[in-house]
């Protein structure tokens, strides 16, 4: 192939495997930070909430490789720790936003008519309010923690996956694969949920990957306000909460290495996201 002949795509960064550079080492490292939110009890050298009031916002040490909170917490435990609510309310939010978002899709444009005009409606109702602020109406209602935001953003999250799923769906059940079921005496529900599903989902799992970056910097949002997972259980947005007021006295670690790990884990899943969209898209027949 010559220079002449290359096209855009080929033009890209150099591939690995079949994908991007930037992908592989985008799943690296959420697997990474994956590993460590499971085996967070061995892995992480200290209790996550033992206090220390010697070492209170000590640099980093080989005691303390990332130092110490302004209670002396060893950091990097926390960090680790808090990689488990970091990645579970996101996780909790996508799944269920993406099953239920397929099963309404797949409803609305498989009936048509007026459960399809409700449905859209009812989308569209939601669409006007902010998932962050439904979740912070969750919080008001029910109280702190991650239960509240990760219903209402699930709720909140569902639509977008219920219109993609509504318009492939629509798309595919005219093509002649469904009509050569249907004359074989195939029940309806079964070739959408047997035959057509699956042929959609691999697009829709690619916008819910994207979603799960969404998802993880508005949950940290509502910790960092205060609202979501509270102390003194360690997660990222809350640790970031917590050391403002060491900023003052110029101690910024605390407040750094957290905000820098949800800056990277949602580059890396939009990375992700971004490539799975491009690939299958590109799959996809015109």
């Amino acid at each position: 192939m010559t220079a002449q002949t290359l096209t855009a795509k080929e033009l890209k960064a150099p591939r690995l495997g079949g994908f991007g550079i930037t992908f592989t080492v985008s799943v690296a490292v959420l697997l990474l930070m994956t590993v460590a939110a499971i085996f967070a009890p061995i892995i992480a050298p200290y209790d996550p909430n033992e206090v220390d009031f010697m070492a209170v916002h000590s640099g980093p040490s080989m005691a303390h490789w990332l130092g110490t909170d302004s209670l002396g917490r060893d950091l990097l435990s926390r960090m680790i720790f808090g990689a488990r609510t970091a990645l579970l309310g996101p996780l909790l939010v996508v799944v269920s936003s993406t099953v239920l978002g397929i099963l309404l899709g797949v409803l609305a444009a498989w009936r048509g008519g007026w459960v399809d005009a409700v449905l859209a409606r009812l989308f569209d109702v939601i669409f006007s309010f902010p998932s962050l602020l439904i979740a912070i109406m969750a919080v008001a209602l029910f109280g702190k923690g991650l239960i509240a935001p990760v219903i209402a953003m699930s709720i909140a999250y569902a639509p977008y996956v219920a219109r993609l799923t509504r318009s492939l769906v629509a798309s595919e059940r005219h093509r002649p694969y469904v009509a050569a079921y249907r004359v074989q005496g195939f029940s309806g529900w079964w070739i959408a949920l047997r035959r057509v599903l699956p042929n959609v989902a691999p697009i829709v799992g690619a916008q819910s990957t994207l979603n799960f970056g969404y998802v993880l910097a508005e949950l940290a949002g509502l910790s960092f306000l205060g609202l979501g997972v509270q102390a003194p259980a360690a997660d990222w947005g809350a640790m970031i909460n917590e050391s403002q007021a060491g900023l003052v006295g110029g101690h910024f670690l605390p407040a750094i290495v957290p905000a820098i790990a949800v800056v990277i884990a949602v580059v890396a899943v939009n990375i992700i996201g971004e490539e799975l969209s491009d690939r299958i898209g590109g799959e996809i027949p015109a």
